[in-house]
Protein backbone atom coordinates (compact mmCIF):
# COMPACT_ATOMS: atom_id res chain seq x y z
CA UNK A 1 0.00 0.00 0.00
CA UNK A 2 2.49 2.42 0.92
CA UNK A 3 4.64 1.05 -2.09
CA UNK A 4 1.52 1.99 -4.03
CA UNK A 5 1.78 5.66 -2.67
CA UNK A 6 4.70 6.58 -3.22
CA UNK A 7 4.47 5.85 -6.84
CA UNK A 8 1.23 8.16 -7.08
CA UNK A 9 3.00 10.93 -5.88
CA UNK A 10 5.65 10.07 -8.04
CA UNK A 11 3.52 10.07 -11.27
CA UNK A 12 1.84 13.44 -9.85
CA UNK A 13 4.74 14.91 -9.02
CA UNK A 14 6.14 14.32 -13.26
CA UNK A 15 2.54 15.54 -13.55
CA UNK A 16 2.93 18.38 -12.35
CA UNK A 17 6.24 18.96 -14.17
CA UNK A 18 5.32 18.54 -17.29
CA UNK A 19 1.99 21.38 -16.94
CA UNK A 20 4.83 23.73 -15.63
CA UNK A 21 6.82 23.40 -18.39
CA UNK A 22 4.14 22.72 -20.56
CA UNK A 23 2.90 26.19 -19.40
CA UNK A 24 5.81 28.16 -19.14
CA UNK A 25 6.45 27.17 -22.94
CA UNK A 26 3.12 28.77 -23.41
CA UNK A 27 3.94 31.60 -22.11
CA UNK A 28 7.25 32.02 -24.15
CA UNK A 29 5.76 33.36 -27.30
CA UNK A 30 7.31 36.88 -27.70
CA UNK A 31 7.23 39.30 -31.10
CA UNK A 32 7.64 42.56 -32.46
CA UNK A 33 5.47 44.60 -34.02
CA UNK A 34 6.99 47.48 -35.67
CA UNK A 35 4.17 50.70 -35.84
CA UNK A 36 4.53 53.59 -38.87
CA UNK A 37 2.64 56.65 -39.65
CA UNK A 38 1.93 54.25 -42.89
CA UNK A 39 2.19 55.68 -46.47
CA UNK A 40 0.09 55.10 -49.55
CA UNK A 41 2.79 55.80 -52.44
CA UNK A 42 4.42 52.37 -53.78
CA UNK A 43 8.05 54.63 -53.90
CA UNK A 44 7.82 54.04 -50.08
CA UNK A 45 8.33 51.03 -49.75
CA UNK A 46 12.24 50.76 -50.14
CA UNK A 47 12.22 52.85 -46.68
CA UNK A 48 9.63 50.10 -45.18
CA UNK A 49 11.53 47.33 -46.84
CA UNK A 50 14.74 48.45 -45.06
CA UNK A 51 13.37 48.80 -42.22
CA UNK A 52 11.75 45.16 -42.00
CA UNK A 53 15.36 43.77 -43.70
CA UNK A 54 17.41 45.51 -40.80
CA UNK A 55 15.16 44.34 -37.22
CA UNK A 56 15.35 41.27 -38.94
CA UNK A 57 18.80 40.80 -39.60
CA UNK A 58 19.09 41.80 -35.47
CA UNK A 59 16.16 39.43 -34.23
CA UNK A 60 16.10 36.55 -36.58
CA UNK A 61 14.53 34.22 -34.74
CA UNK A 62 11.30 36.74 -33.64
CA UNK A 63 8.27 36.87 -35.35
CA UNK A 64 8.04 40.58 -36.79
CA UNK A 65 5.03 41.95 -37.67
CA UNK A 66 3.44 45.65 -38.79
CA UNK A 67 1.07 48.45 -38.29
CA UNK A 68 -0.08 51.67 -39.40
CA UNK A 69 -1.67 54.34 -37.62
CA UNK A 70 -2.84 56.02 -40.22
CA UNK A 71 -6.57 54.94 -40.93
CA UNK A 72 -6.21 57.24 -44.14
CA UNK A 73 -3.41 55.23 -45.72
CA UNK A 74 -5.23 52.15 -44.58
CA UNK A 75 -8.62 52.73 -46.30
CA UNK A 76 -6.21 53.65 -49.30
CA UNK A 77 -4.35 50.48 -49.38
CA UNK A 78 -7.28 48.18 -48.40
CA UNK A 79 -9.00 49.69 -51.79
CA UNK A 80 -6.34 48.32 -53.93
CA UNK A 81 -6.13 44.80 -52.09
CA UNK A 82 -3.37 45.39 -49.69
CA UNK A 83 -4.87 45.15 -46.04
CA UNK A 84 -2.50 47.13 -43.26
CA UNK A 85 -3.79 46.93 -39.49
CA UNK A 86 -4.12 49.28 -36.87
CA UNK A 87 -1.66 49.14 -34.14
CA UNK A 88 -4.86 47.89 -32.31
CA UNK A 89 -5.75 45.02 -34.70
CA UNK A 90 -2.23 43.90 -34.63
CA UNK A 91 -1.89 43.69 -31.16
CA UNK A 92 -5.36 41.82 -30.91
CA UNK A 93 -4.76 39.54 -33.10
CA UNK A 94 -0.61 38.55 -31.91
CA UNK A 95 -2.95 38.09 -28.55
CA UNK A 96 -4.96 35.50 -30.27
CA UNK A 97 -2.20 33.86 -31.87
CA UNK A 98 -0.60 33.08 -28.33
CA UNK A 99 2.03 36.35 -28.13
CA UNK A 100 2.28 36.66 -24.56
CA UNK A 101 5.46 39.51 -24.96
CA UNK A 102 5.38 41.98 -27.57
CA UNK A 103 7.69 45.02 -28.10
CA UNK A 104 6.12 47.58 -30.26
CA UNK A 105 8.68 49.91 -31.42
CA UNK A 106 7.50 53.51 -32.85
CA UNK A 107 8.90 54.78 -36.28
CA UNK A 108 8.16 57.95 -35.50
CA UNK A 109 10.37 60.74 -35.50
CA UNK A 110 9.05 62.73 -32.03
CA UNK A 111 7.19 61.80 -29.65
CA UNK A 112 4.07 63.75 -30.07
CA UNK A 113 0.27 62.79 -31.01
CA UNK A 114 0.69 59.97 -32.98
CA UNK A 115 3.23 58.38 -30.36
CA UNK A 116 1.13 59.50 -27.55
CA UNK A 117 -1.65 57.24 -29.16
CA UNK A 118 0.05 54.31 -29.34
CA UNK A 119 2.06 54.65 -26.41
CA UNK A 120 -1.73 54.71 -24.54
CA UNK A 121 -2.74 51.55 -27.39
CA UNK A 122 0.15 49.56 -26.24
CA UNK A 123 -0.69 50.31 -22.40
CA UNK A 124 -3.86 49.19 -22.98
CA UNK A 125 -2.55 45.73 -24.44
CA UNK A 126 -0.33 45.47 -21.44
CA UNK A 127 -1.70 42.38 -18.73
CA UNK A 128 -4.97 41.71 -21.37
CA UNK A 129 -6.73 39.08 -19.38
CA UNK A 130 -5.89 35.19 -21.61
CA UNK A 131 -4.05 37.62 -24.53
CA UNK A 132 -0.73 39.71 -23.94
CA UNK A 133 0.60 39.60 -20.49
CA UNK A 134 3.59 42.39 -21.43
CA UNK A 135 3.82 44.67 -23.96
CA UNK A 136 6.67 47.61 -23.76
CA UNK A 137 7.48 50.78 -26.27
CA UNK A 138 10.09 51.88 -27.58
CA UNK A 139 11.19 55.34 -28.43
CA UNK A 140 10.65 57.32 -31.29
CA UNK A 141 13.99 58.46 -33.22
CA UNK A 142 14.56 61.64 -31.30
CA UNK A 143 13.91 60.93 -27.59
CA UNK A 144 16.83 61.85 -25.60
CA UNK A 145 19.92 63.78 -26.24
CA UNK A 146 22.05 61.08 -27.03
CA UNK A 147 19.55 60.12 -30.43
CA UNK A 148 19.87 63.74 -31.57
CA UNK A 149 23.62 63.89 -31.45
CA UNK A 150 23.38 59.92 -32.78
CA UNK A 151 20.99 61.67 -35.77
CA UNK A 152 23.17 64.92 -36.50
CA UNK A 153 25.83 62.63 -37.12
CA UNK A 154 24.61 60.64 -39.78
CA UNK A 155 23.03 63.29 -41.55
CA UNK A 156 26.18 65.18 -41.41
CA UNK A 157 27.89 61.96 -42.97
CA UNK A 158 25.12 62.14 -45.57
CA UNK A 159 25.39 65.23 -47.13
CA UNK A 160 28.81 67.22 -45.67
CA UNK A 161 29.75 66.56 -49.38
CA UNK A 162 27.40 68.82 -51.28
CA UNK A 163 27.87 71.57 -48.33
CA UNK A 164 29.73 75.02 -49.51
CA UNK A 165 29.47 78.67 -48.25
CA UNK A 166 26.81 79.22 -50.96
CA UNK A 167 24.88 75.74 -50.82
CA UNK A 168 22.64 74.91 -47.83
CA UNK A 169 20.88 71.64 -46.90
CA UNK A 170 17.12 72.26 -45.78
CA UNK A 171 15.50 69.45 -44.08
CA UNK A 172 11.23 69.57 -44.25
CA UNK A 173 9.51 67.74 -41.32
CA UNK A 174 6.21 66.84 -40.68
CA UNK A 175 5.08 69.43 -37.79
CA UNK A 176 3.01 69.25 -35.08
CA UNK A 177 0.57 71.47 -33.01
CA UNK A 178 1.51 69.51 -29.89
CA UNK A 179 4.43 70.60 -27.41
CA UNK A 180 6.56 68.32 -28.50
CA UNK A 181 7.23 70.26 -31.74
CA UNK A 182 10.36 71.93 -29.94
CA UNK A 183 12.44 68.48 -31.67
CA UNK A 184 12.43 70.12 -34.85
CA UNK A 185 14.52 73.66 -34.15
CA UNK A 186 16.00 71.72 -31.09
CA UNK A 187 17.67 69.25 -33.87
CA UNK A 188 18.23 72.07 -35.89
CA UNK A 189 20.50 73.44 -32.94
CA UNK A 190 22.26 69.94 -32.99
CA UNK A 191 22.76 69.86 -36.93
CA UNK A 192 24.30 73.27 -36.43
CA UNK A 193 27.16 72.10 -34.47
CA UNK A 194 27.74 70.37 -37.90
CA UNK A 195 27.38 73.26 -40.04
CA UNK A 196 25.73 76.25 -40.36
CA UNK A 197 24.51 75.16 -43.92
CA UNK A 198 22.01 73.14 -41.88
CA UNK A 199 18.01 73.85 -41.46
CA UNK A 200 14.90 72.47 -40.21
CA UNK A 201 11.01 73.44 -41.63
CA UNK A 202 7.99 71.87 -40.83
CA UNK A 203 4.55 71.88 -42.97
CA UNK A 204 2.29 71.98 -40.27
CA UNK A 205 3.96 73.43 -37.43
CA UNK A 206 7.47 75.85 -36.59
CA UNK A 207 9.40 77.15 -38.10
CA UNK A 208 7.62 77.38 -41.30
CA UNK A 209 9.77 78.05 -44.79
CA UNK A 210 8.48 81.71 -44.08
CA UNK A 211 10.96 81.84 -41.07
CA UNK A 212 13.75 80.08 -43.04
CA UNK A 213 14.04 81.73 -46.13
CA UNK A 214 15.49 85.68 -44.09
CA UNK A 215 18.06 83.29 -42.61
CA UNK A 216 18.54 81.41 -46.07
CA UNK A 217 19.22 85.26 -47.90
CA UNK A 218 21.64 86.24 -44.74
CA UNK A 219 23.74 83.50 -44.77
CA UNK A 220 24.70 84.09 -48.32
CA UNK A 221 22.99 81.40 -49.77
CA UNK A 222 22.58 80.44 -53.62
CA UNK A 223 21.41 76.75 -54.20
CA UNK A 224 19.16 74.83 -51.48
CA UNK A 225 19.14 70.85 -51.41
CA UNK A 226 15.66 69.95 -49.95
CA UNK A 227 15.35 67.01 -48.41
CA UNK A 228 12.67 65.15 -46.43
CA UNK A 229 13.00 64.72 -42.35
CA UNK A 230 10.31 61.81 -42.74
CA UNK A 231 10.67 58.24 -42.23
CA UNK A 232 9.62 58.12 -45.95
CA UNK A 233 9.84 60.37 -48.85
CA UNK A 234 5.89 60.47 -49.47
CA UNK A 235 2.53 63.02 -50.07
CA UNK A 236 4.43 65.78 -47.99
CA UNK A 237 7.99 65.41 -49.63
CA UNK A 238 6.66 64.84 -53.21
CA UNK A 239 4.09 67.46 -53.69
CA UNK A 240 4.53 70.20 -50.31
CA UNK A 241 8.43 70.02 -50.64
CA UNK A 242 9.16 69.20 -54.13
CA UNK A 243 6.00 69.77 -56.18
CA UNK A 244 5.53 72.31 -58.73
CA UNK A 245 2.55 73.64 -57.14
CA UNK A 246 2.73 77.75 -56.60
CA UNK A 247 2.68 76.52 -52.61
CA UNK A 248 5.91 74.24 -52.94
CA UNK A 249 8.78 74.65 -51.18
CA UNK A 250 10.87 74.68 -54.61
CA UNK A 251 8.58 76.51 -56.31
CA UNK A 252 8.53 79.35 -53.48
CA UNK A 253 12.15 78.75 -53.23
CA UNK A 254 13.28 79.78 -56.98
CA UNK A 255 10.62 82.40 -56.63
CA UNK A 256 12.71 83.95 -54.24
CA UNK A 257 15.90 83.41 -56.83
CA UNK A 258 17.67 80.41 -55.11
CA UNK A 259 18.61 77.54 -57.25
CA UNK A 260 17.40 74.16 -55.56
CA UNK A 261 18.46 70.30 -55.48
CA UNK A 262 15.71 67.47 -54.41
CA UNK A 263 16.95 64.80 -52.71
CA UNK A 264 13.92 62.50 -52.33
CA UNK A 265 15.17 60.57 -49.71
CA UNK A 266 13.34 59.56 -46.38
CA UNK A 267 15.45 58.77 -43.04
CA UNK A 268 14.46 55.44 -43.05
CA UNK A 269 16.63 54.61 -46.20
CA UNK A 270 19.69 55.38 -44.00
CA UNK A 271 20.92 52.65 -42.64
CA UNK A 272 22.20 54.84 -39.96
CA UNK A 273 19.48 55.91 -38.63
CA UNK A 274 17.17 52.68 -38.69
CA UNK A 275 19.76 51.77 -36.52
CA UNK A 276 19.18 54.58 -33.86
CA UNK A 277 15.77 52.89 -33.90
CA UNK A 278 16.90 49.38 -33.62
CA UNK A 279 18.74 50.87 -30.37
CA UNK A 280 15.34 51.51 -29.27
CA UNK A 281 13.90 48.28 -30.27
CA UNK A 282 16.63 46.53 -28.51
CA UNK A 283 16.44 48.32 -25.14
CA UNK A 284 13.01 47.37 -24.76
CA UNK A 285 13.72 43.47 -26.09
CA UNK A 286 16.21 43.05 -23.59
CA UNK A 287 13.48 44.29 -20.68
CA UNK A 288 11.24 41.45 -22.43
CA UNK A 289 13.44 38.57 -22.88
CA UNK A 290 13.47 38.67 -26.45
CA UNK A 291 17.05 37.64 -28.71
Amino acid sequence: MRRILHLSIFFLLILNVQMTYAHKKAEDKKGILLVTFGSSYPETRVAFENIDKIVKAEFPNVEIRWAYTSKIVRKILKKRGENIDSPAEALAKMGEDGFTHVAVQSLHIIPGEEYDNLKHTVEAFNGMPKGIKVTEIGAPLLFLDHDQMQLADALHQQFKSKLNSKTAVLFMGHGSHHQSNIYYPGFEYYLKQKSDQYFVGTVEGFPLLDAILPQLKSNGIKKVILTPFMSVAGDHARNDMAGNEEDSWKTNLEKEGFKTEVAMIGLAEYDSVVGIWVEHLKAICQELGIR
